[in-house]
């Protein structure tokens, strides 16, 4: 299978959550330490708004890293789909996007995408990404 990832510009990235500051230092030093990062960051292709990967992106903010790894989706593919991380909490299409445009973001760990195909584990190496 073809993995298109795409190197952007990070500032063109819209968030729709917040990020849990615990779960974020953690993740800063583990980043900082290996030198790379795993996972891209997962996108809607239309909106610019990132799907799964706020903890990766705010980050590669703080490292000051110019470029970011994304993996594009087609958010309206019944392919992708939302829930909510927390039992009887109700998350939709339609919320996240209204979040990231409005700038009203939801709290950390509201949405849970499911994606048919991710790719996962491609150790991207910070230097190429500064």
């Amino acid at each position: 299978m073809k993995i298109d990832i795409a190197f952007i510009d990070g500032r063109r990235l819209i968030p729709h959550e917040l990020v849990n500051m615990n779960h974020f230092k953690k993740l800063l030093t583990q980043i900082s330490h290996d030198g790379f990062i795993d996972d891209p960051i997962i996108v809607d292709e239309d909106t610019m708004i990132i799907l799964d990967g706020h903890h990766r992106y705010t980050v590669a903010q703080h490292l000051g890293l110019k470029r970011l790894p994304v993996y594009f989706v087609n958010y309206c593919h019944n392919a992708v789909k939302v829930t909510s991380w927390r039992e009887g909490e109700r998350i939709t299409k339609k919320m996240v996007i209204k979040a990231g445009l409005s700038g009203k973001l939801l709290k950390p760990k509201t949405s849970r995408h499911i994606i048919g195909y991710r790719p996962r584990g491609l150790k991207i190496s910070l230097d190429i990404l500064k």
